[in-house]
């Protein structure tokens, strides 16, 4: 099936191809188109790995939403669920015009089905359903999680168990990855995730979004000591963590420095010093919380001992940095992903969806788009539960 036909098999009706029963080798080549769009990054990318394990990404097109939501001061769901429905079929012509694959050169479609902002999410399950219909290649739904968990054995082919960071704008987490589909959580946030809390930061401090990249921008010409912002939770035992209290002492420190103005607004030191004072707060949480998850890990004797960070806030080279030197301290191979392949993006999607197509595990068309989907389901949700199910 050539490229040219690609807009047409969206709008086929159905049952004009009923998809194929799946049948992946491990000892053979493996090519999945992959597809994201949980936030406001609409991306695909084509990934394949070879008969010896070795993953490669032939093409991984993202494009954002900066812009669209730059007025507001974050995400706005509505707007990112249209501007999904319109960028899709363009990313995933894109995608396979870089990678220089034909829609029939696939072995399968992975896309995320969750957790992330419900219209975005249901806009890439439509249409990767709208693909599998059409060409009758096998469906696979992958936790978006999952995909940022499972992107070092992409990168750096890092063998089972390893322990992972995953830190990003909405989820914060130690997880003892065991397999491709069993995650152990050791700890996490109870509140705001990093990337939320620094998109806040951000916001307080009137810069512009994404938040994350501006903060460490100022913060690398702050004075990090001045400003005594809590350390939450490192006067408890375990690896729990929460942020939205240095959030609001960061309010405080704010306030506080207009009023030395006379209200007439912050003055600049202020502003790096206060970027400062709050990534020194949160890289000094995760370094110590990080430290503890390694001894629990260290203790189950691992054959080749490893830490992972993934996520967006494992962008931040502060934080990066200060992972490496404990790692280095502690005798543990560190991964950290390319900085591209730290935010949202559709590589990691197909991998992990190669993965779980290795393991037999295979969707259908009823797959549905989740709002929520914890990786560990044996334990309780981190941030609550509802009608839809445990957060995280």
């Amino acid at each position: 099936m050539r490229l040219r036909d690609y807009l047409g098999l969206i709008f086929l009706a159905p049952g004009t191809r009923p998809v194929q029963p799946p049948a992946f080798d491990v000892m053979s080549p493996i090519t999945l188109l992959g597809i994201e769009s949980s936030c406001d990054d609409t991306s695909a990318a084509v990934v394949r790995r070879h008969a010896d394990g070795r993953g490669e990404i032939l093409s991984n097109i993202v494009a954002g939403q900066t812009e669209l939501h730059a007025a507001f001061g974050g995400v706005v769901p509505e707007i990112a669920a249209r501007a999904h429905a319109e960028k899709l079929d363009l990313v995933v012509a894109a995608a396979l015009i870089k990678a220089g694959v034909e829609l029939d050169g696939l072995d399968g479609i992975a896309v995320t089905a969750g957790p992330g902002l419900i219209g975005g999410v249901l806009s890439g399950v439509m249409c990767a359903k709208g693909l599998s219909l059409g060409t009758g290649l096998p469906l696979i739904g992958v936790n978006h999680l999952a995909g940022h968990a499972l992107t070092p054995r992409l990168t750096d082919a890092l063998p089972f168990p390893y322990l992972v960071l995953l830190v990003s704008g909405g989820h914060c987490q130690f997880l003892l990855v065991e397999a491709a589909d069993r995650f152990h959580r050791l700890g996490g946030t109870i509140d705001d995730a990093p990337g939320e809390a620094f998109d806040k930061t951000a916001k307080l401090l009137a810069l512009p979004q994404p938040g994350g990249p501006q903060v460490e921008r100022l913060a690398e010409e702050g004075n990090p000591s001045r400003f005594a912002f809590p350390r939450p939770l490192l006067d408890r035992p375990g690896c729990d963590m929460s942020f939205s209290g240095l959030k609001t002492a960061l309010l405080r420190a704010r306030d506080a420095c207009i009023a030395e103005t006379g209200g007439t607004g912050l003055r600049a030191a202020d502003r790096l010093d206060l970027c400062a004072g709050f990534q020194a707060a949160v890289a000094d949480v995760l370094e110590e919380k990080s430290r503890r998850a390694i001894d629990t890990y260290l203790a189950a004797t691992p054959a080749h001992p490893a830490f992972a960070v993934a996520g967006g806030v494992a962008a931040n080279s502060k934080i990066r940095g200060r992972l490496q030197s404990l790692c280095d301290a502690r005798g543990l191979h560190f991964v950290a992903p390319p900085l591209n392949l730290c935010t949202d993006n559709a590589a990691m999607i197909a991998w992990a969806g190669i993965e779980k197509a290795l393991l037999g595990q295979v969707d259908d068309l009823t797959l549905s788009a989740r709002p929520r989907w914890p990786l560990d389901s044996a334990r309780a949700g981190m941030l609550g539960s509802g009608k839809k199910g445990a957060k995280a």
